[in-house]
């Protein structure tokens, strides 16, 4: 019938176009499946393994780590040569590393047993500190070359800043201490004992009124009120040795590696009690979150890995294994957010590695067990201290 004609013909169409539809949908699903099953699988994780390396920070108005994603640099920083200074703490100087070449380019000394190369405050100046020398030894960032003579301060076995900048925190491990400074003088302003021996790294609340340390050889954890510098809990944890700390984008969860146990701690950042406890391997010792913040490299001195952990979830999503049973220490990532630099304790060597998919992109002789390299420079406002946490 004519009238039914055009009808007829829409309908044909309509059929047509879906069974197209429906050939190009099945033919992708096909092609997805074959290309997935025959692409090379690196790194067992559910994640992309693109994902992991960090970018851009996330947009959540509640990440402390907000202005330290990729590549955003103070002016402070501007025209500094992005370098690796490697401290030889079974030695008396520090290695600098080229990492486009992946050469030492330069070794000096500095004193005696320097533990970590840590930024300060204004993030001008790099700071070794000789623990057993009871100095600290100023670095130009500029030139990578030592800035003037050591500055007399007591067991600096680690190095701190208070969020305002207001002070340094020398922690002087062997006395069971901290100390309070000048930020710029480094002149003592107040010394505040605490209760548990083998204090050793700190990281600061979201809103910068308390800091967290970990005590290695009581299996503690101490925190102390920054307006009166005055310690106001102790939290222990059993048969643990507590050694880094680091907190969540979030400002609610501080993460507590943990070397006798293998794994991090989950410390409820409100009520200062574990919440939960992650496996990750033996020897459990350093942690840097991804230039995004969405991911927390941990590592694994005792197995020879980096776990990643996701933030949201707080589970691991990746291990990366370092050839040949390394010993990955402490470290920091690179501005770019692409290489997680970490030095080789006993291993007389400092590892890049990728954060795209976890292998290793070079291996650097440095010997005299490196301990607390400084990537720099790094992204951020101003530094907390340490090997360059930043925010």
């Amino acid at each position: 019938m004519p009238t039914r004609r055009p009808t007829l013909r829409i309908r044909v169409g309509r059929v047509l176009a879906l069974a197209a539809a429906v050939a190009v949908l099945l033919a992708v699903v096909f092609f997805g499946r074959w290309h997935g099953a025959h692409r090379p699988h690196r790194v067992p994780s559910p994640a992309v393994p693109s994902e992991l390396a960090g970018g851009s920070p996330s947009s959540s108005a509640d990440n402390i780590y907000a202005a330290a994603g990729a590549n955003m640099l103070a002016p402070a920083v501007a025209g500094m040569p992005y370098r690796i200074y490697v401290p030889q703490s079974a030695g008396r100087g520090v290695y600098v590393i080229d990492p486009v070449t992946f050469k030492v380019i330069d070794r000096y000394p500095t004193g005696l047993d320097p533990q970590h190369v840590v930024p300060a405050w204004d993030l001008k100046t790099l700071y070794v500190t000789n623990d057993l020398d009871n100095s600290l030894t100023p670095i130009d960032p500029f030139t990578s070359k030592p800035a003037g003579p050591n500055i007399a301060v007591a067991d600096p076995y680690n190095l701190y800043f208070t969020p305002d900048g207001s002070a340094a925190i020398v922690v002087a491990e062997a006395q069971s201490r901290l100390d309070f400074r000048d930020a710029q003088s480094f002149a003592l302003l107040n010394a505040l004992p605490v209760a548990c021996p083998g204090v050793d790294h700190i990281d600061f609340s979201a809103d910068g009124s308390y800091l967290i340390a970990t005590c290695e050889f009581s299996a503690q954890l101490v925190k102390v009120d920054l307006r009166s510098r005055a310690v106001v809990g102790y939290l222990k944890l059993a048969g643990s040795s507590p050694q880094d700390i680091k907190l969540d984008p979030a400002g609610r969860i501080f993460y507590v590696a943990d070397r006798n146990q293998g794994g991090v701690h989950q410390i409820d950042a409100a009520t200062f009690r574990e919440i939960g406890f992650l496996p990750t391997g033996k020897d459990t010792h350093g942690l840097y979150p991804s230039r995004d913040a969405r991911f927390l490299y941990v590592t694994n001195r005792g197995s020879g890995s980096v776990t990643v952990v996701d933030f949201a979830t707080r589970r691991p999503v990746a291990v990366w294994h370092i050839p040949g049973g390394r010993s990955p220490d402490m470290g920091g990532v690179s501005a770019d957010g692409g290489v997680l630099w970490l030095s080789g304790r006993y291993d007389g060597a400092v590892y890049a590695i990728s954060t795209q998919d976890g292998h290793l992109i070079a291996w650097v002789p440095v010997p005299g067990e490196p301990h607390g390299l400084c990537v720099w420079p790094q992204p951020g406002r101003f530094s907390l201290g340490h090997t360059g946490v930043t925010r």
